[in-house]
């Protein structure tokens, strides 16, 4: 007997999900996601352009990858990333990137100049930041977990704990968030006033309500489950990665789950010009998978 497809594995999957949930419609269109490409190392850190296009890292490989909203290609589009995890744009249009091969948080402009936006905390080096967001005055928050790299020197973190921090419009450095294992992926809510930090050392997702000077309350659990990347759409529903990509409502109900070929899913985001095409990082492959639904703009 033949073997499923995946395909078909996929169509049975949100069969089942359309039929068992009665707090949602099904946000998927009930086709399989479609693999772009597959000859990278380890795909991270995708983030929308203005215009619909999607920039994504293969850190191993040094480098930055864009795919084209109006073509679904993928061009390099800058080598020598500073090992760049995740990106994001801020709203100047800059693209901003979490540079850990020397610990560093970047703005990069149009003409590819780099300029060094933060590179420590309390005179030490950061762990090596990781995923970041943008809120609606400029401020960054941005992950800085501790994962050894094979392209460092040291072999040890020099500070104490794995902590999210927050640069402020004016370039000022402070805390915002602590007491993780490994915190990760990060995504904040359309108006801003929710922000949403995994810590995926500890398979946990927390929600934060963000103050006007960019304070965080005190943290609730979301969700029993970490993620390594994560985005949202304009209905409020959380996207989490790893083990495919797994949706959930603002209460935390799982509504959907995106099973993809690879072992691990990084990361992702929403692109296109309409931004309705969820755009997946997963190991070697990057994939888009068309939605009845926008990500946040």
């Amino acid at each position: 007997m033949k073997a499923p497809s995946f395909t078909f594995l996929f169509t049975l999957l949100l069969t089942t999900l359309s039929c068992s949930s009665n707090k949602s419609t099904l946000l998927l269109m009930g086709t399989a996601p479609t693999l772009v490409a597959d000859d990278y190392a380890f795909t991270e850190g995708p983030a929308v352009a203005p215009n619909g296009d999607v920039y994504f890292t293969d850190q191993p490989n040094n480098r930055i990858y864009r795919w084209s909203a109006e073509t679904e290609k993928v061009a390099l589009y800058m080598e020598n990333a500073g090992r760049s995890n995740g990106l994001y744009f801020d709203h100047k249009g800059n693209l901003l990137a979490c540079a850990d091969e020397n610990f560093e948080l970047w703005q990069i402009d149009n003409n590819q100049e780099v300029k060094v936006l933060a590179d420590g905390f309390g005179q030490k080096n950061f762990n090596g930041p990781n995923d970041l967001w943008v809120d609606k005055k400029g401020g960054i928050y941005f992950t800085d977990p501790y994962y050894q790299r094979d392209y460092w020197t040291r072999q040890a973190p020099e500070m104490d704990q794995q902590r999210v921090y927050y640069r402020s419009p004016k370039g000022e450095i402070k805390v915002a968030a602590d007491h993780f294992i490994r915190p990760n992926g990060i995504i904040g809510t359309k108006k801003g006033k929710t922000l949403y930090i995994a810590d995926i050392g500890d398979k946990k997702t927390y929600r934060y309500e963000v103050q006007k000077d960019g304070r965080l309350s005190e943290r609730q659990l979301f969700v029993n489950m970490g993620s390594d990347g994560m985005t949202i759409d304009e209905n409020g529903n959380l996207y989490l990665t790893g083990n495919g990509v797994t949706i959930f409502n603002p209460e935390g109900e799982q509504i959907g789950q995106i099973p993809i070929p690879q072992k691990w899913t990084a990361n992702v985001t929403f692109g296109g010009k309409d931004r309705k095409t969820l755009f997946i990082t997963a190991g070697p492959a990057v994939y888009t998978l068309k939605l009845n639904v926008s990500g946040v703009k």
